[in-house]
């Protein structure tokens, strides 16, 4: 009996071993087919790269964008950082889920929720164990070409005022809709930039309007970099 269960563990350790190393591979693959296709160059304007606490918000245009930014990050900050996502899209079937959670090491929320739990308690939970997220505040992906940003979801504020010590910063990835339009299912070979921008300042006082105001003027603001 002893002998079976040895047997087993060393089975599930195997298995495991094989699981993180298919892993791995699968993340580094991604992060360099993502820069070569799309060209991605990342530009810190407003901060410096840094393995500090912090939520990393953007713009979100496609299905790639967190894999766009997540690359851009250098290594000591990535592995500490966690991108967040849709449910109802990434554990759709058993290989979404190990992308999300094996390779990017993700953390999934839902967007429809039933208005008795708290749809950020994931995130929260992540927050806690001192990880860094990368978060999309407009909630869902904008596929208008004549609105720059959708309006934001009260998420952003609300972690913002939970977790005050962390810091909150602006991130724009340009290109992202003609990168990968609606439809396709490999990104189209176009420049990308990711550009950092400097943390929000907010208190314990901000008005939430007044806060997603300040959030949204702030990416609107690294859209202008881009071109400069």
């Amino acid at each position: 009996m002893q002998s079976t269960n040895s047997s087993s563990a060393e089975t599930d350790h195997k298995a495991h071993f094989l699981s993180q190393s298919l892993a791995r591979f699968i993340a580094f693959l991604t992060r360099r087919s993502a820069r070569l296709l799309t060209g991605a160059r990342s530009r810190w304007i407003g901060c410096k790269p840094a393995t500090k606490q912090r939520i990393y918000y953007a713009n979100h245009n496609s299905h790639i964008d967190f894999i766009l930014l997540w690359s851009s990050l250098p290594t000591p900050v990535r592995r500490k950082t966690r991108p967040v996502a849709a449910s109802d899209y990434w554990l759709k079937d058993g290989f979404r889920r190990f992308l999300i959670h094996d390779t990017f090491t993700g953390v999934t929320i839902q967007r429809n929720h039933d208005g008795q739990s708290d749809p950020l308690e994931p995130i929260k939970n992540v927050l806690q164990q001192g990880d860094s997220i990368i978060f999309f505040p407009e909630g869902t992906r904008n596929l208008n070409d004549d609105v720059e940003l959708l309006p934001f979801k009260s998420g952003l504020y609300h972690l913002s005022q939970q977790f005050p010590e962390v810091e909150v910063i602006p991130v724009w990835i340009s290109n992202l809709k003609r990168v990968m339009p609606k439809g396709a299912l490999v990104p189209l070979p176009l420049l990308s930039t990711v550009i950092f921008g400097a943390p929000l300042t907010f208190t314990s006082h901000t008005d939430k309007n007044d806060f997603l105001l300040q959030a949204q003027k702030a990416l609107l603001e690294l859209k202008e970099v881009e071109f400069q």
